[in-house]
């Protein structure tokens, strides 16, 4: 199985690794750094290099106990050691994003009780889904106003894994569907947000909310009786 070296350190820039399989432009690694995407953040790129090749990394996925890195170029043979380098400016801009999310999702069940129905981000923009029956221009500028009162406050941001049973025992979880989880998944990482918000969640974020900067509410749309969209952007 991979070790993935991103699930409790997300500013890991590089790493060395050994290649353990290949499937035709796909490199399995006994380790990486590279996120394989999932929960609604798309996956890393980056470099892989080694004693005679350099190859760029362009897709990356989980897929059986392995993480696969989708190489274009030469593929290193079985057994090569290699070194691995993210694109960390994207990284950074997708991790600063992904926290922006998380504390507009504690805000908003917070204030409204409002649960997360949906997703997903590109670097410095996203959207997130919620259970509102009405929204309005006054409504999303109260919210945008109280995203970034909190990211002033500079939560600390802290990742755990628990046992499955202990993260059951954690009713904030139930909203983001924990229970759907499939039985295999014995341990569930959880990203808190300190005074905030906690979930389970699988991406990589920022140790502090200081770090996510200013945010704005760029749009919002109905996308349903009780589903509600917003957009936002980073600087």
């Amino acid at each position: 199985m991979t070790e993935q070296l991103y699930l409790l350190d997300s500013y890991i820039r590089e790493f060395d690794a050994k290649v353990v399989e290949t499937d035709g432009q796909e490199v399995a690694l006994d380790r990486t750094a590279f996120y394989p995407g999932g929960g609604g953040q798309p996956h890393d790129v980056g470099v892989l290099r080694w004693d005679g090749g350099t190859v760029q990394v362009v897709k990356v996925k989980k897929r059986g106990p392995h993480v696969w890195h989708t190489v274009e170029g030469v593929v290193p043979a079985e057994g090569t050691p290699v070194h691995g380098t993210l694109d960390w400016q994207r990284r950074y801009q997708l991790m600063r994003t992904h926290t922006a999310l998380h504390v507009l999702c504690g805000v908003v069940w917070r204030d409204y009780g409002a649960s997360v129905t949906g997703g997903n981000m590109e670097p410095l923009q996203g959207r997130m889904d919620f259970e509102f029956e009405t929204m309005h221009k006054e409504l999303v500028a109260e919210i945008e106003a109280s995203v970034n009162a909190e990211i002033e406050v500079e939560h600390p941001v802290n990742v755990r894994i628990l046992p499955r049973a202990e993260a059951f025992e954690i009713p904030d979880l139930i909203r983001t569907k924990i229970n759907l989880l499939p039985p295999q998944i014995e341990e569930v990482r959880t990203v808190e947000i300190v005074g905030l918000d906690l979930q389970a969640d699988g991406g990589t974020h920022v140790a502090n909310t200081r770090e996510v900067g200013p945010v704005r509410v760029v749009d919002y749309k109905s996308k349903g009786a009780i589903n509600k969209r917003i957009y936002i952007e980073l600087e």
